[in-house]
């Protein structure tokens, strides 16, 4: 499984395509209001630096135990639904099936004469 791991996309379905971040996108100066250029550049590298350095470090403390638990969770999901929840609507639909037999049976031993007796007699009504 971890050979098939695709190490340069790490988010091929955009999960997380909200969360990108950039210099750009927090900081700017407007025009008439701009600071010295090494200010701006070192700025730049500040926060591309910290934002990078502050990301791995979480996620070397972090990423591997939040990644087990949910892990976890999912693996319990799993097992609800294979032994618990789809024999449950199985038996569901199981039992289902035999009270859709016994209405049928007792429509077709109550209703369904009448309504015959009722067309029989509207039959002979004619234009």
């Amino acid at each position: 499984m971890a050979g098939d791991l695709d190490l340069t996309n790490r988010d091929p379905n955009s999960l997380n395509s909200h969360v990108k971040v950039s210099f750009e996108d927090v900081l700017g100066e407007p025009e008439g209001a701009h600071s010295i250029d090494c200010v701006w550049k070192l700025s730049y590298t500040c926060f591309t630096c910290w934002l990078g350095l502050c990301y791995k470090l979480s996620t070397l403390l972090c990423g591997i135990c939040i990644a087990a638990e949910w892990g976890c969770e999912f693996a319990e999901v799993a097992f609800y639904h294979v032994w618990f929840i789809t024999p449950m609507l199985k038996m569901c639909e199981m039992n289902c099936a035999v009270c859709t037999k016994l209405m049928r049976t007792c429509l077709s031993c109550c209703v369904e004469p009448c309504c015959e007796s009722c067309g029989a007699v509207f039959h002979y009504f004619k234009k």
